[in-house]
């Protein structure tokens, strides 16, 4: 903080400001930096933890099923294996009459239908050739070419896709196993489809042996019910109901049994009609009247005949051909009742069965138009309540099943007698609304182009603000055409649909499941990594988000598509949606108002988790500790290289190219969550996201385990065989305890025991210090062995670890490019060479001048004694030294910097707001610096640099060199040119901090007040 004086300082490790993990973090209040309130003590807090905890969720007291009616015998000498429960020949029958009537009725339907095959377009001709020969080249190798995407046609797909002679109606979009609505889900060449989760292959994952089909298996499976909170859009006014035996049981949701416990698995989330859901699996005392075959007969009606979800795969695209094995989750609807004592009773599997069974029969019998038709009104609208709401089928047609939102019986032709009309209110794809209309987006884009630049110009046209009103106007009226309107009325007739028995309720809670599922087996899958890693993470989230590309959203946990036409064609009629910020409140990052927004936010006062859900956080974590491995090691194992050297060689270790293949190594490629579609493709780019995510696992890693467990990864990934590092110096080599005892024939080591006592840290090696205040004008000597280059190399690494730390746990809103600024402004030549100075380091400065006047040094000099100082210290302590200096030298200087907006130097700031101003249809101008005057010698000059913006100069400034004249332009240039961009960047800052603000400028005029009142003092 500016102003401010560290002459005094007293610090211990573990004993400085509380941090996430052991020994620093919390922002401290910005005390005035006076000798006698510098000692700051305070407790160490427990590790942050970046897993929310599960809400506790009611669980019934007691479960019970109903009765097994001679379908079940639990008699132990009829069980097989280790079930509990076996079905009985009564069973049987009805399995094979469900198999007969429901199971088999779609393959029928299609079956008798004439075949058709669709006309082939040029990219599956490339697919299939690509699936023939492999690519050679690595740069073709990984995904789809660049010449799949110029040749793909999106609007033929499309209308080949409507050509269909089995579509049900033009507006109700279907699923094709492998397509997405405007062509194929995967474009990737043939070697690329056999990894990655992207292709539904989890690592470490083995065919799992089948079930016995007749019993429950209680054995070998695991019971979970899965419950969804908040319960909006899961909960309806017209639930599925069985009656039976005199008692209604309501759907509740879908019990899952999985083959492996569900141990150390986080919540599931997932973001769908802009709500936040958590997925829960709660582990119960598990049904026992249910046979796997019964389950699987279901999940075959539900999931593939009804919803269509034929890309859902549960036991892996590697085990298709292999022997038969299991699918990995089996689902059972819940339909219960509850009873007193908070208990309740689940309706039995078979029940289910016979329900679906009876209402299987066509929804308006050909026999009973007639009939119908002559209905009182209000006789008519009670069945077509009853109907609404309800899921109907319609075998052999592209989609099968749709939701009936009304149902009319209004007849046109009094000649003919017609079925009535269902009614169904669906959404158009994406795709083929406006919002996927390049027409519309190229007009919404030139839009919010011309509404931005209006909004930063001083003065708006009267025809700027009529052309915008015009393309408003255009917009409005293609969001109006029915052709692009995104909901549709679809009106079909009855004929030839059957009702299910199920309702929209049903559909809502099983398409959660394919995102569950997915969310577990990649849990699962990261347990093998755990072993390739040789750590086990407790903080599995944490895992996750080291995995996840910033391309990546989980959406529906398998093709979005098919899962957004089974959700408009079956799910409930009018969901309640939240806020469509959800979706980018945490994420965007682009644009000139939101970086002034989440660069003005001040850091969190405790260690907080953030909200970002992708690997760029750690990889800036990850990039800052991998680096100070590097340095330090390579510190210790080059005791005589010189600073060129060492950064050679850490550039060399630290590289993309090389931490993309440590990456190889751990194969982070198949764990790795990134998009399905372009932008990996290229080899080049996915090894630099290898290497990107290999920094985030680093970080992971330090962030949880510790600086330990990250070096021994890094080590163990660097060299294959165990190796010894030499890390003594040649002052511990001379002498191993300490050098303390030559202070009394050293002048040089007498003067730094004052500073020694100026900052409270008593120092093993006192020649490290020496060493470290030796300027590199100094010729070698006997006591300090060289000068303070290397550790100025080596303090440098410490001090960025230490600020990204810091910064990446108190401010969580941030992004990578966002901490960066913040980091820049902190460790920076200015700021180190202000806290030097405050610390009086420049008196104890070992130069080589003889007459031992004070020496005025550069800035980069003292910001070098600094760094060297912090190298010293982490040599001769620990880094919980550095954390403490830190959080009382550093961190409390980050507030003035965020109110100031120190962290946006000045010539940015100016190209920010000349940007604002640009024309529309115009290259933006841009300032012009030029120079003016060059004054003095070679070695000592001064250049005048002024500032030109639209030909007209704006600025002046001077400095010691040219770049440092631009930031003196920068105190002058504003009030001459208008910048509406600057002016709403000041009243920003004073809304938002105006008591803060005014704290900081009163403290500040005290202290300039302080040293004038102490001399009146003392004369």
């Amino acid at each position: 903080m500016q102003g401010n004086t560290c002459h005094r300082m007293s610090f211990h490790p573990g004993r400085g400001c509380p941090r996430g993990r052991g020994g620093h973090g919390a922002r401290p209040s910005a005390p005035s930096f006076r000798p006698q309130n510098l000692r700051l003590l305070h407790p160490q807090q427990p590790p942050v933890q970046y897993q929310y905890e599960p809400p506790k969720l009611l669980k019934p007291v007691w479960i019970r099923c109903t009765h097994s009616e001679n379908y079940y015998s639990s008699d132990p000498m009829d069980q097989v294996g280790d079930s509990t429960v076996v079905g009985t020949s009564r069973l049987r029958d009805l399995y094979d009459k469900f198999e007969e009537e429901l199971g088999s009725r779609q393959e029928k339907a299609k079956a008798a239908r004439p075949p058709w095959e669709p006309p082939k377009t040029k990219l599956d001709e490339d697919l299939e050739s690509s699936s023939e020969s492999e690519c050679e080249s690595d740069e073709d190798s990984t995904c789809s070419s660049s010449s799949d995407s110029e040749v793909f046609d999106v609007i033929a797909e499309i209308k080949r896709k409507k050509a269909h002679p089995d579509r049900l109606h033009d507006e109700l979009w279907y699923n094709d196993p492998g397509q997405m609505n405007d062509g194929p889900l995967c474009k990737c060449s043939a070697k690329a489809r056999r990894t990655g989760i992207r292709h539904s292959i989890y690592p470490g994952e083995e065919a799992i042996k089948p079930c016995r089909p007749m019993t429950n298996n209680a054995g070998r499976l695991f019971h979970y019910r899965i419950t969804v909170s908040p319960p909006t859009n899961f909960l309806t006014d017209r639930p599925t109901v069985i009656e039976y035996d005199d008692h209604e049981y309501i759907f509740e949701g879908f019990s899952m049994f999985a083959h492996a416990p569900l141990t150390n698995i986080p919540l599931c989330k997932v973001i769908r009609f802009n709500i936040d859901y958590t997925i829960h699996f709660i582990e119960e005392m598990m049904p026992e009247n249910f046979c796997v075959k019964g389950l699987e007969l279901f999940s075959l009606f539900l999931f593939r005949d009804i919803l269509e979800l034929y890309d859902w795969n549960l036991k892996g695209p590697l085990f298709e051909d292999s022997p038969p094995c299991c699918p990995r989750f089996h689902f059972m609807p819940r339909f219960v009742r509850f009873l007193p004592d908070g208990g309740k009773e689940v309706l039995s599997m078979h029940q289910i069965l016979l329900y679906l069974l009876r209402c299987s029969k066509a929804l308006v019998p050909e026999e009973e138009i007639a009939n119908m038709l002559q209905w009182e009104e209000l006789e008519w609208q009670k069945y077509a309540e009853e109907c609404k709401g309800m899921i109907v089928t319609n075998p052999g047609t592209k989609p099968s099943s749709v939701r009936i939102d009304q149902l009319d019986r209004e007849q046109f032709n009094p000649d003919v007698i017609t079925f009535p009309i269902i009614v169904h209110f669906g959404i158009r794809p994406a795709q083929l609304s406006y919002a996927g209309d390049p027409q519309y987006q190229k007009l919404w884009k030139s839009y919010v182009k011309l509404r931005h630049l209006l909004a930063n110009s001083p003065k708006v046209k009267q025809t700027d603000k009529q052309k915008l009103a015009q393309r408003e106007e255009a917009l409005q009226k293609i969001r109006q055409k029915n052709t692009m309107r995104r909901e549709v009325t679809v009106e079909l007739s009855s004929q030839g649909f059957w009702k299910t028995g199920i309702r929209s309720d049903v559909c809502q809670h099983a398409m959660m499941l394919p995102v569950l599922t997915h969310h577990i087996r990649y849990h699962q899958c990261l347990m093998h990594l755990d072993k390739l890693i040789g750590y086990t993470f407790q903080d599995r989230c944490l895992l996750q988000l080291a995995m996840t590309h910033p391309s990546h959203h989980l959406n529906f946990g398998m093709n979005p598509d098919h899962a957004r036409n089974s959700l408009s064609n079956c799910g409930i009629r009018q969901p309640k949606y939240g806020d469509r910020k959800v979706h980018h409140m945490h994420m965007r990052k682009k644009g000139i108002n939101t970086l002034i927004n989440i660069m003005s936010r001040l850091g969190q006062d405790d260690p907080t988790p953030s909200r970002i859900n992708h690997n760029e956080r750690l990889e800036f974590l990850g990039d800052a500790v991998v680096e100070f491995l590097t340095s330090v090691h390579l510190y210790y194992l080059f005791p005589s290289l010189e600073e060129g050297g060492l950064a050679t060689y850490r550039t060399a270790i630290v590289q993309n190219q090389h931490l993309a293949m440590l990456a190889k190594k751990l194969e982070l490629d198949r764990f790795m969550l990134y998009a399905h579609g372009p932008d990996l493709c290229r080899e080049s780019d996915l090894r630099h996201a290898m290497a990107n995510c290999f920094e985030a696992l680093i970080g992971a890693v330090y962030l949880e385990g510790s600086l330990e467990e990250a070096k021994q990864l890094f080590g163990r990934l660097l060299f294959n065989d165990p190796v010894f590092l030499w890390n003594h110096l040649i002052f511990f080599l001379q002498e191993p305890n300490t050098d303390r005892q030559l202070i009394e024939t050293s002048p040089v080591l007498q003067k730094l025991t004052e500073f020694e006592e100026a900052i409270g840290v008593i120092f093993t090696h006192v020649r490290l210090l020496a060493r470290a205040f030796t300027l590199r004008t100094v010729g070698f000597n006997h006591l300090t062995l060289g000068h303070n280059q290397r550790m100025e190399f080596l303090g440098d690494s410490i001090m960025q670890l230490v600020a990204t730390e810091y910064l990446f746990i108190h401010f969580p809103d941030h992004h990578e490019g966002h901490l960066t600024l913040l980091r820049s402004s902190l460790v920076n030549n200015r700021t180190q060479a202000k806290v030097a100075e405050e610390l009086g380091m420049q008196e104890y400065a070992i130069t080589n001048d003889k007459t031992k006047r004070p020496v005025a040094l550069r800035t980069k000099t003292l910001a070098d004694l600094l760094e060297s100082f912090i190298a010293a210290l982490y040599i001769d302590k620990d880094l919980e030294y550095v954390h403490t200096f830190m959080n009382v030298c550093f961190f409390p200087r980050l507030k003035e910097f965020i109110l100031n907006q120190d962290w946006n130097d000045p010539k940015s700031q100016l190209q920010q707001c000349c940007l604002t101003l640009r024309t529309e249809g115009k290259e933006p101008d841009i300032p012009l610096y030029k120079t003016l005057q060059t004054v003095g010698p070679s070695h000592a000059r001064t250049y005048t640099v002024a500032v030109y913006f639209k030909g007209e100069r704006i600025g002046c400034g001077k400095g010691p060199r040219y770049e440092k004249g631009i930031p003196g332009i920068a105190l002058n240039e504003h009030p001459v040119y208008n910048f509406p961009q600057m002016a709403h960047q000041k009243r920003f800052i004073e809304r938002k901090y105006r008591q803060e603000l005014k704290e900081m400028r009163w403290e500040r005029e005290h202290q300039e007040r302080e040293p004038d009142e102490t001399e009146d003092i003392k004369k």
